[in-house]
């Protein structure tokens, strides 16, 4: 979500470093994957590839292209990859709307498949994020105690991303923040100004009957720290059985413990209002609207914003086992701190309560397909091929939510 600083996901320290460098003839690029796996392969191999809806991952791809085609000369010399994809979206924009059939065959003549993994790795990781409703007010009432604040005016007019550094959670709950005016509105549990600042945006409906929409401004620079894995090692939660709902129900039947446990994520996120309206989506961190179950959160240190990947993988939800098949074109639009890694994608499933039990489970491996303009070659060293998958793991990795 717009930068969003803090996510449910599990912070996973790899050390990756995914290097674009100029090819060797002009109007080339070469794609150097370090400390990654990368296989090439053919769209014929994508298993389920033919079945998906290409209409409506173009659609969220001209999305992205309506932000990429602002690009200078300079940033699109500075990351090739950009660049081609600039080219790429230029050819999008003539194009103008494609139906299902046209939208594959454009994806296919303009890119290649290319599969990712960290290295020890066979497969990606996936989560999923949401955008939270809560209820709220902008005076401070008896019921209606918590804020939710915004940056000071200045750190936003120079777009600075980490504000009162010098403040922890801890400090900022206890009304280090009181009296600088920077309260936006105010919702009655700290709980749901906590998987707020999470997730990056949040819908509040005020008292008047007024839509409130907030984004992602800034934070204060901490660390975050997933707090679901506190809940694992007590034993409280086991954890294949933990969610952003079980976090939610130990804070709210446990107040005192909730608030030591928030605490322990020491990071804090501030908010902006916004001028959505009741049917728009949040925006991500590239800018534009993001759409639900086709845009994804990638790690921005190794992905450019725009760039298409295919998710192969099986995900709970249609009940909380993971057996729904999700095979799926997805854009990369957004970003997260703990979003880490060549194979990690977060999924956006929109808004709602549904959505929100939906998104806080979801923490499987699956394959993950980047794909590449033609324009942009694999470096050799780094393009061997990774071992075909094995048998999908049925163990699911704990989301430290």
């Amino acid at each position: 979500m717009a930068a969003p600083a803090q996510r449910k996901l599990a912070q996973v320290g790899l050390g990756l470093c995914l290097l674009v460098a100029a090819g060797e003839s002009a109007g080339a690029s070469k794609l150097k994957l370090s400390g990654a796996n990368a296989q090439a392969l053919t769209f014929a191999a994508l298993n389920g590839w033919r079945d998906d809806d290409h209409a409506a991952a173009y659609a969220a791809f001209q999305k992205s292209c309506g932000a990429i085609k602002h690009g200078t000369m300079k940033m699109r010399a500075a990351r090739p990859v950009y660049g081609a994809l600039f080219n790429v979206c230029a050819r999008a924009i003539a194009a103008g709307n494609l139906d299902r059939d046209q939208a594959r065959a454009f994806f296919e003549d303009n890119f290649k498949p290319v599969r990712l993994s960290s290295k020890g790795q066979e497969q990606g990781f996936y989560t999923g994020y949401y955008e939270p409703v809560v209820e709220g007010s902008r005076v401070k009432t008896e019921e209606y105690s918590v804020p939710l604040y915004t940056a000071p005016a200045h750190t936003v007019k120079k777009k600075q991303s980490k504000v009162f550094a010098a403040f922890d959670r801890s400090k900022i709950e206890d009304g280090a923040l009181a009296g600088k005016g920077l309260e936006i509105c105010y919702v009655k549990n700290p709980v749901d100004a906590f998987f707020a600042q999470i997730q990056g945006s949040t819908r509040v409906k005020l008292d008047g009957g007024k839509l409130l929409r907030l984004n992602y401004i800034a934070s204060n620079g901490h660390p975050y720290t997933p707090v679901g894995r506190f809940l694992v090692d007590r034993g409280i939660v086991a954890k294949e059985d933990m969610s952003m709902d079980k976090i939610r129900d130990f804070m709210e039947s446990n107040p005192d413990e909730g608030k030591e446990l928030r605490r322990k994520n020491r990071s804090f996120v501030f908010f902006h209002e916004t001028s959505l309206g009741e049917n728009d989506e949040c925006i991500g961190a590239q800018g534009v609207q993001l759409t639900p179950l086709r845009s994804a959160a990638v790690d921005k240190s190794l992905h450019v914003y725009g760039t298409p990947v295919w998710v192969d993988a099986e995900l709970p939800i249609e009940n909380e086992k993971p057996e729904t098949p999700f095979r799926r074109l997805l854009i990369a639009q957004d970003t997260g701190s703990a979003i880490i890694g060549p194979a990690r994608a977060d999924i956006y499933f929109g808004h709602g309560d549904k959505v929100a039990s939906i998104a806080g489970r979801i923490k499987q491996f699956g394959t993950f397909v980047m794909l590449v303009p033609q324009s942009v070659s694999l470096s050799g060293a780094d393009a061997q091929g990774v071992p075909l998958p094995k048998p999908r793991p049925k163990d699911i990795v704990a989301a430290a939510n």
